[in-house]
């Protein structure tokens, strides 16, 4: 995987993945796009986001929803890594059952998504879901 970022002005940087998708990062708070840290975070959710829905499709759940609440705290001193990270997953869907809306989540935790198992190594992970129905 390859990939390109370039400064466009002040502390704004376009980001240029491989499959030609561009993202705006910016170190100003606010700014125009996402911080470098905070784009960390939605990949996070993305990532675990996306293995739930595909876990529980496979399964041949009815899923018409899948939101990830993401609260991570940061270290005082530079460099501000996370420390903790916490998710909570709000699954809709037809009659979706816990048993398998739970191991969803802790495949995508503890197996699948990549970015968590990167994350896991250096910081505090815990996770937490609740299901509503469509």
């Amino acid at each position: 995987m390859k990939a390109n970022v370039r400064w466009l002005e002040g502390m704004c940087f376009e980001g240029l993945s491989e499959s030609g998708h561009r993202i705006v990062l910016d170190g100003t708070n606010p700014g125009q796009g996402p911080s470098p840290m905070e784009a960390v975070l939605l990949g996070a959710g993305g990532c675990s986001a996306i293995d739930v829905v595909s876990i529980l499709e496979k399964g041949r759940q009815q899923v018409t929803g899948c939101e990830v609440e993401l609260d991570a705290d940061r270290a005082e001193n530079p460099p501000r890594v996370f420390t903790r990270i916490r998710l909570h997953f709000v699954v809709t869907g037809q009659a979706l059952p816990e048993k398998q809306v739970a191991r969803a989540v802790e495949l995508s935790m503890k197996k699948y998504c990549s970015v968590m198992k990167m994350l896991e190594k250096a910081v505090e992970v815990s996770s937490t879901f609740e299901i509503r129905p469509a």
